[in-house]
């Protein structure tokens, strides 16, 4: 052994503490290594999940490189000798192998602390939505609404979401603050329909339902504006008038509760079908397709058939 050590001193340059300093360093990672395969034989040996097994691979192999890495540069370099520095460093590779769950603790401390939701809230983060059912120290709960259901009803999945998304995603409370929103529901009727009578009757039928809403959503306008740069002139339904290429677009634009939108919407269009249908003068538009004889355009009364019109 010590002509061996001699030999690789002359020819290749390596003194006898950086020998040492070499063969610690093989040592550290063989042991590491067998450390690493060992834990991952007992977890497998109880853990059939694919994914769980991937997150125990993916853990153990961020922390043996890590402290590995600690110990080596502990070893190799005199300033990180100090049992405080190696500290140190040993902490800071545990948090970048562990920096989800870092992350997701930072995340449930600003949870805690600007309190952004709170179990019952419906929000939106990312492309995910839905009411908040959980909150725990590394994620949070959701009962997903939207996706594949119309009008932010419930998909009946329930989302895990990590905390630590609140910290680097947008997220939007429909619930927070205002406690409404705006919704519409447009309204195409024909060119020869009377749309000054029309208007009048969505703007009596947005009335009966959203009238009781305007009066408390203006209570709650004050009580955010405390808080936030709420402001809002009109809070009652409106409808708005607008031309298209099938007819006249009736637009109501009203308040309903987040998660009543579904429900609302539906008495409100059940209301304006049977109050159209007893008026004579008011029709429906839509695209339609027109074909005409021969015999009519060489009369000259149709110079041309046309797409899309309105029924009349």
């Amino acid at each position: 052994m010590d002509y061996l050590t001699t030999w690789i001193d002359n020819y290749l340059g390596l003194s006898l503490a950086v020998q040492k300093k070499i063969g610690a360093s093989l040592l550290i990672v063989l042991i590491l290594w067998l450390v690493r395969v060992l834990i991952l034989r007992l977890v497998f040996r109880k853990v059939r999940d694919v994914r769980n097994q991937y997150h125990w691979r993916k853990g153990a192999n961020y922390g043996t490189f890590w402290f590995g890495f600690a110990l080596i540069a502990a070893l190799w370099f005199q300033a990180f000798q100090s049992i405080g520095t190696f500290l140190g460093l040993l902490s800071a590779g545990l948090t970048i192998a562990l920096r989800d769950l870092v992350t997701g603790l930072a995340g449930w401390l600003f949870i805690m602390w600007r309190r952004p939701f709170e179990v019952g809230d419906r929000i939106q983060i990312g492309q995910d939505r839905g009411d908040v059912i959980d909150l725990r120290v590394f994620q949070f709960t959701l009962l997903e609404i939207g996706n594949w259901v119309d009008s932010d009803q419930s998909t009946g999945r329930i989302i895990h979401i990590p905390n630590g998304r609140i910290l680097s995603e947008v997220m939007a409370n429909y619930s927070k603050g205002f406690q409404f929103i705006w919704d519409e529901i447009a309204v195409l009727i024909t060119f020869e329909s009377d749309w000054r009578k029309a208007k009048k009757i969505l703007q009596a039928v947005a009335d009966k339902h959203c009238e009781q809403l305007s009066q408390e959503a203006e209570k709650r306008v004050k009580e955010a504006a405390r808080r936030y740069m709420i402001f809002y002139k009109t809070l009652t339904p409106t409808v708005y008038t607008s031309v298209k290429d099938s007819g006249v677009l009736l637009t109501i634009r009203y308040l309903c509760r987040p998660q009543r939108r579904r429900g609302s919407k539906q008495a409100i269009w059940e209301d304006i079908l049977e109050a159209f249908a007893q008026v004579p003068d008011i029709d429906f538009a839509y695209p339609t397709i027109r074909y005409y004889s021969q015999a009519e355009l060489e009369r000259g009364n149709i110079t041309q058939a046309t797409s899309p019109a309105s029924p009349g």
